[in-house]
């Protein structure tokens, strides 16, 4: 059923509802028996659900009257994060309102809780903003586009991913000092490639829109910027060249009593041997061996521990325990894997708890769902005090996005690439079909979205400025990086 807002639910509500939230689309016509609908058949019962949600209303944007303070819940999440290292947050989130709209998912959250819904649930990303979208390689070592970042995934309505995707493509286009129309045609591009590639995934077959990918060579062939497409080729070839053993060991690594270890960069990575000593750490490892399939299980075997540090990655994440680990199966072969704690998804309190008990399995099975292709070490454990981790593969020939360099015509280009992989990955959980015919074939919800964003955008400034306040105060202690 279709519902305007997010409304608080009873527990016998909440009871009534648990089934419904462990499916992942709540919406779909009901097959009369030896019956499945039709694409067309869904295609219909998505276009019904705009009399009751109009493809018009999200377009609107207006606070709550009694919206939280934004530094109120970020300070809520710092109760389980590492001390030390919040002012890196909170520096980092200072640095411009972009920087604060990438940290503040769970403000966004809350705020997107009140916002219309159709009633059509997905596999969400539930942190989507534009830097979540990058390259990396795949198992057979080709290199292709997706969302890289699940720490927030959850089934919940998939226009909230939209929504983030489009405010940050707002927000990036003014961090840019791009003319607000430059910035409002790049996000209303990520909407209608979203609309119009949900339609071409209706009409394909299941197994088709699983196995969709978008590689980067097509990308760069689409490019109408040569010379950048010409110098994405470039950085794509080097890259290729550093391989572990050969850039990122000796970059990352010193030797010590004869053996090697990571070395430490303080305060990025860092070695805490009193709180994370070798034993729990070899605990939580052999925990995370035992969920492997059997033939990455057998190719990890291969591999020796040799060290822990600990690392400080991204803006939001910061404080949350984050390590990496080596391991080594020669005296030139070595592997790196990233240990990051999983905690309970910003959505949750808005979209339902996880069917997942620990959030690390939550967060690895949101990525193979939305994912075309996903680490082949990728994995979750559990740590001796009942902390929750997933884990993969440090870097594996990854592509981030320099946003801050992008021009218009750049922007407006990677607007497209997000909007067609974020409609892929939502078509791999979801009903295409439903979400095609809601949307339309008009730039109705296009227009709408982009309304949003901009009134979003707005209101991520004035966040940043209360963070800034909090910060004059003395209420928030920063560090900024040289």
């Amino acid at each position: 059923m279709a519902q305007t807002k997010t409304k608080p639910r009873t527990k016998a509500e909440a009871k009534a509802d648990s089934a419904l939230r462990e499916t992942v689309t709540i919406a779909a016509p009901a097959p009369a028996a030896g019956h499945l609908p039709s694409v067309d058949e869904r295609m219909a019962a998505g276009k019904a659900l705009r009399e009751t949600v109009p493809r018009e209303i999200h377009g609107e944007w207006k606070p709550q009257t009694n919206r939280r303070n934004p530094v109120d819940i970020l300070q809520e999440q710092d109760k389980t994060r590492v001390e030390s290292l919040l002012p890196i947050r909170y520096g980092r989130m200072l640095q411009t309102p972009f920087a604060f709209l990438r940290g503040s998912a769970a403000v966004m959250a809350a705020d997107l809780a009140h916002t219309p819904v159709s009633g059509i649930r997905v596999q969400v990303c539930g942190d989507c903003h534009l830097v979540n979208f990058g390259g990396f390689a795949t198992p057979e070592r080709n290199i292709i586009f997706d969302i890289n970042d699940f720490d927030e995934t959850l089934p919940a309505p998939w226009e909230w991913d939209v929504k983030r995707l489009a405010a940050s493509f707002m927000a990036a286009g003014r961090n840019n000092s791009f003319a607000e129309a430059d910035s409002k045609a790049a996000t209303r591009e990520m909407v209608r490639t979203y609309r119009t590639q949900m339609a071409e995934f209706a009409r394909m077959h299941a197994l088709d829109v699983w196995y969709a990918k978008l590689d980067l060579d097509t990308i760069l062939d689409q490019m109408k910027d040569t010379d950048w497409a010409k110098k994405i080729r470039t950085g794509v070839e080097k890259l290729r060249t550093r391989t572990v053993p050969d850039y990122d060991f000796p970059k990352m690594t010193e030797q010590k009593e004869g053996a090697p270890v990571i070395k430490d960069n303080p305060p990025l990575i860092y070695h805490v041997p009193d709180s994370l000593d070798q034993q729990r750490v070899l605990n939580a490892l052999e925990r995370y061996r035992d969920i492997l399939p059997g033939d990455r299980r057998f190719l990890f075997d291969r591999y020796r521990y040799f060290d822990i540090a600990m690392k400080v990655v991204g803006v939001g994440s910061v404080g949350t325990t984050c390590a990496v680990t080596l391991f080594m199966a020669g005296n030139d072969d070595p592997l790196f894997l990233q240990v990051k704690e999983a905690n309970a998804s910003v959505l949750e309190p808005y979209a339902g708890k996880s069917r997942y008990e620990n959030h690390g399995e939550r967060v690895v099975t949101g990525q193979r769902l939305m994912q075309s292709a996903s680490d082949i070490f990728l994995g979750w454990t559990i740590g001796d005090f009942g902390k929750h981790f997933y884990i993969r593969q440090l870097r594996d020939m990854k592509l981030k996005p320099v946003v801050e360099s992008y021009n218009p015509s750049r922007l407006f280009g990677f607007a497209h690439a997000t909007g067609w992989t974020l409609a892929r990955a939502h078509a791999r959980s979801g009903d295409a079909a439903m979400i095609s015919g809601y949307l339309g074939k008009s730039d109705v919800f296009d227009q709408a979205v982009e309304k949003f964003a901009v009134s979003y955008a707005d209101q991520t400034e004035r966040d940043h400025e209360a963070l800034a306040n909090a910060v004059r105060s003395g209420r928030i202690e920063i560090f900024m990086e040289g």
